[in-house]
């Protein structure tokens, strides 16, 4: 998912890997391919891919994974695959 991005170094996602178990929950729910498991503990192998939708947060057993879903920021990537980049906006206030 490389050519899908936003901004880069900007996400707020985090990993405490003492706490994962490695059940994989986080590689198969994140639409964009941000984890992969090694050794039996997650890695974020793509941070500038997460789009902050929350899905591995709110899936996770162990509660080893934050983040702050911008709802905005997601809307403005699926605005980029519709419309293109220069129609694209973030629509919230807090946003970006």
């Amino acid at each position: 998912m490389e050519k899908f991005r936003y901004l880069s170094n900007v996400t707020t996602l985090n990993l405490d890997q003492e706490a994962c178990t490695g059940c994989r929950t986080c590689e198969i729910v994140c639409p964009h391919g941000v984890f992969e498991i090694k050794a039996h503990k997650a890695g974020i192998v793509d941070r500038d891919g997460c789009m902050e939708c929350g899905a591995c947060a709110t899936n996770c057993p162990e509660a080893a994974i934050t983040v702050d879903p911008g709802v905005g920021c997601a809307a403005y990537i699926i605005q980029t695959w519709i419309k293109g980049k220069g129609a694209a906006s973030c629509g919230g206030a807090d946003c970006c």
